[in-house]
Order: structure tokens, then C-alpha cells, then sequence
């Protein structure tokens, strides 16, 4: 049974990112790691920001790559490559455009629904046979609106509904990291 070694949040670098959609994987990270009380530390070698956690399952790298959406997967191969750590034993957590707000989608593998974060990680492990848990932020209803969507504020709504999906998913993260990957999605997947 694999066992989760990588959560990798994704989001943007910079205060202009902060509160953008595209920042759900950050979000999710930074609660982790106050729950966890870790410390993140700026790592130039796996081009990002990282704390390890010492967890009774054994050590968790927590991963938020500086390297902007579009290249975080030269950070999530550089800190698996270095530590050995397999595709199967990473999580990424991430925005989803098809996915209502507040929804949670937990699945490995698949393809990477044009998400440019999930497509550059897919290239540089080499394999999509990685963990995903998916914030749901829903989608503008054209294609052509979607970057500008992505990259702004959600409405305070909007933001209470994914704040509430990331606290569910940390609620139920120790299912996922006791490798009860089944009972996450009916949990997660759920609606309550």
C-alpha cells in the first residue's frame, strides 16, 4: 500500500496571488501546516517553499513550489527525486474549474483537465499515477474567461465555500495518509 510521503500544494507566487482561485493548493497548505505547526522554509535546491513533518505514519514533506502554476512540477520532481520518493506516494492538491465550489474530488491518476499546474508535474515525473484532492472553484462558463478567472478573487461566498472544502479535506486527511483511500472518496466526495 502506498503511503503518502508529498502533499504538494499549488498556487502562485507573490502577495498579488494571495487570494486568487488559482491559490486553493496554498490555502489548503498553509492550514496543514498550522495544524501541524510546521514551518516552511524557502528551499532553492526544490524550488520552493518546504517543511518536513516528522507524522506516526512516518515523515511528510509539505511542498509549495515558487516556481509559478505552469512549472510547479520542476519543484515536485526535484524534492521526490531527491528523496526517493515514488509518484504514488505524492499528493498534489489543487484549484478545479470543474468542480462546483466547495466540492472535493480525491482520485490517482487521470488526465490533467487542462490544468497547467497537474500537466507540467505529469511531464517531469514522467507518469499522471500520482494523487490529486481537488478543490472545487467552479468554472466562468467560457473558456476564454477562464485565466482572468482563475487569477482573481473569489467573492466572499465563493471563498467560504472552498475555506469550507479545505477544512473538510483536513479533516479527512489522515484517511488518505492511513492509506484508506476508499473511505476518503465516499467521505470527501460526499456533500455534507
Amino acid at each position: 500500500m502506498p503511503q503518502i510521503k508529498l502533499i504538494a500544494g499549488l498556487g502562485n507566487p507573490g502577495n498579488e496571488y494571495v487570494h486568487t482561485r488559482h491559490n486553493a493548493g496554498f490555502w489548503f497548505l498553509d492550514e496543514l501546516a498550522w495544524e501541524w505547526k510546521a514551518h516552511f522554509k524557502e528551499e532553492k535546491k526544490f524550488y520552493g517553499e518546504v517543511a518536513r513533518v516528522a507524522r506516526p505514519e512516518g515523515e511528510v514533506w509539505l511542498l509549495k513550489p515558487n516556481t509559478f502554476m505552469n512549472r510547479s512540477g520542476q519543484a515536485v520532481a526535484a524534492l521526490a527525486q531527491f528523496y526517493k520518493i515514488k509518484p504514488e506516494e505524492i499528493l498534489v492538491v489543487h484549484d478545479e474549474l470543474d468542480i462546483p465550489c466547495g466540492r472535493i474530488r480525491f482520485k490517482l491518476g487521470g488526465g490533467n483537465g487542462g490544468h497547467n499546474g497537474l500537466k507540467d508535474i505529469q511531464a517531469r515525473l514522467g507518469t499522471p499515477n500520482f494523487y490529486r484532492l481537488r478543490l472545487g472553484i467552479d468554472h466562468p462558463g467560457d473558456r476564454n474567461l477562464v485565466v482572468s478567472y482563475v487569477l482573481n478573487k473569489p467573492s466572499a461566498d465563493d471563498r467560504a465555500l472552498i475555506d469550507e472544502a479545505v477544512a473538510k479535506s483536513l479533516k479527512n486527511l489522515p484517511l488518505i495518509l492511513a492509506g484508506e483511500f476508499e473511505e476518503a472518496v465516499r467521505v470527501l466526495h460526499s456533500s455534507k
